[in-house]
């Protein structure tokens, strides 16, 4: 039986990607005024982004109870022997040591391996993404524990952002913290670097983020996978991608929304591209 791969909602994989590859998303939360929802299940990212923009309250988020994961394997331990688990990064979140403690839980017998990330969004997602592809094609267990993990240092997430109000409201802000006192009519690009948010630029227009974002994908010299997600302008996604057409197949390229665990941290007008290749 094949490997099953089980990922998170901070991976952005679309329940169309997910259905196609056999994987498996578990929701984080979204806490709006009192109220619980699953991220991409409960609400949908519409309804989350309109809710953003007009609340007063800034959303908190929340990670999985272990149960939560134990249910997962359990379940899946009737299709499988083995299971393997990408999770966003500890830096990020506390959802891999759920993960973690959700094995010991599990009533079922199975093998279950779990890797930390050290991503999120489509960085995290192209990972789960190449396991999955490399378990339908009959890659075991400790195989694929160790592709994820060589794959971790070949992922790289650039986002382009209007405001760093939602990163600096939802405590998420690391790095990027020094970019603050300078934000007014700049676009700041930031990534994922050692496993927190990280300052990878800043351009004075959105247009000129944009090209960022292109010139990064642009320094690939080989690329396996590549990922472009929005938040609230698809519109303009659809045409980054046509122009990214001119470095990797168009037809390719994954596309995704930024869920809500996430947006509730960078807001609306976000757009991500991210890279699973070399430099």
């Amino acid at each position: 039986m094949p490997v099953k791969v089980v990922t998170d909602s901070v991976s952005d994989i679309s329940p169309a990607m997910a259905a196609e590859l056999g994987i498996t998303v578990v929701p984080l939360n979204v806490v709006f005024n009192g109220y619980t929802y699953r991220d991409g299940v409960d609400m949908t990212t519409d309804e989350f982004y309109q809710k953003l923009e007009h609340e007063e309250i800034h959303p908190t988020t929340s990670t999985p109870a272990p149960q939560v994961f134990a249910e997962v394997y359990d379940r899946l331990a009737d299709e499988t022997d083995e299971i393997l688990v990408v999770t966003i990064g500890r830096k990020l979140s506390a959802t891999g040591d759920s993960a973690f403690k959700g094995i010991e839980v599990m009533k079922k017998k199975c093998r279950v391996k779990v890797v930390v990330s050290e991503m999120a969004m489509m960085a995290e997602g192209l990972l789960a993404i190449a396991a999955a592809k490399a378990a339908q094609g009959g890659t075991g267990l400790d195989e694929l524990v160790k592709l994820t993990r060589n794959n971790i240092s070949r992922v790289g997430l650039r986002i382009a952002f209007d405001t760093l109000e939602y990163l600096h409201r939802g405590g998420r802000i690391g790095k990027a913290q020094s970019l603050m006192g300078s934000m007014l009519g700049i676009n700041p690009i930031l990534g994922i670097k050692d496993g927190e948010v990280f300052p990878f630029g800043r351009e004075r227009s959105r247009a000129m983020a944009i090209d960022h974002l292109y010139e990064f994908v642009a320094g690939y010299s080989q690329i396996d996978e590549m990922a472009v997600e929005d938040a609230t302008t698809p519109d303009e996604t659809g045409a980054f991608v046509e122009r990214l057409g001119a470095v990797f197949p168009q037809e390719r390229i994954y596309h995704s929304k930024v869920s809500p665990v996430i947006g509730a941290n960078v807001g609306p007008r976000a757009i991500g591209v991210a890279v699973l290749g070399d430099k």
